[in-house]
C-alpha cells in the first residue's frame, strides 16, 4: 500500500511539472507588429542595427506591441566567417520578400516591419493603425505548440509560422569583416515551421510539431495562406 501511495503521488507531482511547464502566450485584439531583421555575422555594418534590436530586450512594449525575430543569411558566409546562425531558408525568405517589392537584390542589415521593408530603426517604432485582426493564443507544451486565432471579420484562410527563439548568445567573430569582434546577439531565429489552420466555427487553430527544448523564446504569426504578411503576432520567454 505504502509503495502505491508513493507511486501515486509520484505521478501526480509529474502531472504538476509538465503543467508548469506549459506557456502561454496571446495577442490582444489589436495587431502585435512582427518586426524582422535579415542579418549576418559576416556584415560589419550589422552589429548596429543587431544592438538596436537587442535593446527591445528592455522595451515594456515587447511581446505586447512588437515581436522580433532576426533571421541570420547566409549569402556572407562565403566572404570569410561562416555564420553559424545562417540559414538558406531565412535567405530564400528574404529573396521572396524582394520579389515581392520587385526588387532584384537583397542586403543586411535590412528590417521588415509587418511585411514591409523599414529604414526606420533606431528610432519608435510607430504604433499600428490596422484594423484590430483578432487575437491569437499560443500555448508551448514540449514539442507541441497549439495555436488558435479568432479573426474579429470573417476571412481565411489563414496559415501560422512558428520562430523558436535564441537569447543571449555570443560569439567571437576570428575572419572576415568583423575579425576581432565579440557580438551578441538576441532573437535569433533557429528554425522556421509553417503550417495551414484548420476552421472551427468562428476560430482557426492547429496542433504543431516544434522543438522548443533548445529555445529561449518563441515567436508566433499569423498570415493569409500564401502571403508572407504577416496579420497578428504572439510570443515571449519560454523560461
Amino acid at each position: 500500500m505504502r509503495t502505491l501511495l508513493l507511486l501515486t503521488v509520484s505521478i501526480l507531482g509529474l502531472g504538476i511539472k509538465l503543467q508548469a511547464q506549459t506557456a502561454r502566450f496571446e495577442s490582444g485584439p489589436a495587431q502585435v507588429s512582427l518586426l524582422e531583421l535579415y542579418t549576418s555575422e559576416g556584415c560589419s555594418s550589422c552589429p548596429p542595427a543587431e544592438a538596436w534590436l537587442s535593446s527591445l530586450s528592455q522595451n515594456p512594449e515587447l511581446w505586447k506591441a512588437v515581436v522580433p525575430v532576426a533571421f541570420h543569411v547566409d549569402y556572407w558566409d562565403n566572404l570569410g566567417w561562416k555564420d553559424e546562425f545562417s540559414s538558406r531558408e531565412f535567405t530564400q525568405r528574404q529573396r521572396y520578400y524582394a520579389a515581392n517589392w520587385g526588387s532584384g537584390s537583397v542586403y543586411t542589415p535590412a528590417f521588415v516591419l509587418n511585411g514591409a521593408e523599414w529604414q526606420g530603426w533606431g528610432r519608435a517604432i510607430a504604433d499600428n493603425e490596422n484594423l484590430p485582426p483578432g487575437k491569437l493564443v499560443v500555448l508551448a507544451t514540449g514539442s507541441q505548440i497549439k495555436v488558435t486565432f479568432s479573426p474579429s471579420r470573417p476571412g481565411g484562410p489563414y496559415s501560422v509560422e512558428i520562430a523558436p527563439l535564441k537569447m543571449n548568445a555570443t560569439s567571437r567573430v576570428t575572419a572576415g569583416e568583423n575579425r576581432g569582434r565579440t557580438l551578441t546577439h538576441q532573437f535569433i531565429a533557429m528554425n522556421l515551421v509553417k503550417t495551414d489552420l484548420s476552421q472551427s466555427g468562428k476560430n482557426f487553430g492547429a496542433d504543431v510539431s516544434c522543438s522548443i527544448d533548445k529555445a529561449d523564446a518563441v515567436a508566433v504569426w499569423i498570415t493569409r495562406s500564401g502571403s508572407l504578411t504577416p496579420i497578428q503576432a504572439a510570443g515571449g520567454l519560454l523560461h
